[in-house]
């Protein structure tokens, strides 16, 4: 995909990987469309991604202040597609929830199911007949290493993102045969203040290596330009980790079993 002039929509844009991703974008000419649920953090980002690009290509993005959640606010995304055009999606929009199952509310559970999956569905199907519009429409979803291996102390993230993974693989095959290209990107941990300050410790305490937000969007930008939809994970051992759990679980379930104590200390700490 060459990106300059190409509208690229992202929702999550105020996020930590949004927004890495928004200056990259920014910075090689596509002219963005922005989505989150905070007007203020998106018009600051707007101001910002017009006055850090040294490129000379960059563009005043459009800001849509809306929650993908409900009706409404994918109607609110649409109608802006429809003013001002679309080539690619990207959707980034997620949340976390780090805690054991057995304490977590049904609205903890609900929420992190209906942003990170259920809203990412029917957002992409309420813009697909406005891809359908580009001669070269791409669809990235970002996904997680957690998307593929089931991890104690993250179980409904897990579910969403094993569901994540799923629409995409499916996605990408009924669209085969369109113009439309479908990607599946899963970062592994990431430094972002999505993480909790109990992620983060036990991370340390794991020797879980995290990414910077910027290598994240460096692979989105290099997934865009593929011609045929992929599936990429990020991050090693992580790549190992996720085929050894597709081939060997037994392999995985040893390894998380003997991190369990320690997942458990960090889950079950006070906020």
């Amino acid at each position: 995909m060459d990106f300059d002039n190409k509208r690229i929509l992202l929702t999550g844009a105020t996020g930590g990987i949004g927004i890495a991703i928004a200056k990259q974008l920014a910075a090689r000419g596509a002219y963005l469309t922005l989505v989150g649920r905070d007007q203020g953090k998106l018009q600051r980002l707007a101001d910002d991604l017009i006055t850090d690009t040294e490129s000379g290509k960059s563009h005043s993005p459009v800001i849509v202040p809306a929650d993908i959640n409900t009706q409404a606010g994918r109607a609110r995304v649409a109608a802006a597609s429809e003013l001002h055009g679309i080539d690619a999606l990207i959707n980034t929009a997620g949340v976390q929830a780090f805690g054991l199952f057995e304490n977590q509310t049904e609205t903890q559970i609900s929420d992190v199911i209906n942003v990170n999956l259920t809203a990412t569905i029917l957002l992409t199907q309420t813009l697909l007949p406005l891809l359908y519009r580009s001669a070269q429409a791409t669809i990235v979803n970002i996904g997680s290493t957690f998307g593929s291996i089931g991890h104690p102390g993250f179980v409904a993230y897990c579910a969403s993102k094993f569901g994540l993974r799923g629409f995409t693989e499916a996605l990408r095959r009924e669209l085969s045969d369109s113009d439309i290209c479908v990607h599946y990107l899963a970062p592994r941990a990431t430094r972002t203040t999505m993480n909790s300050d109990r992620v983060n410790l036990m991370n340390d305490a794991l020797g879980n290596a995290m990414d910077d937000p910027d290598e994240v969007a460096r692979a989105v930008i290099a997934v865009l330009q593929k011609p045929h939809g992929q599936r990429r994970f990020l991050g090693w051992p992580e790549k190992l980790l996720v085929k050894i759990n597709g081939l060997f679980p037994g392999i995985v379930d040893r390894a998380l079993g003997k991190q369990l104590p320690t997942i458990r200390q960090f889950a079950c700490m006070d906020k």
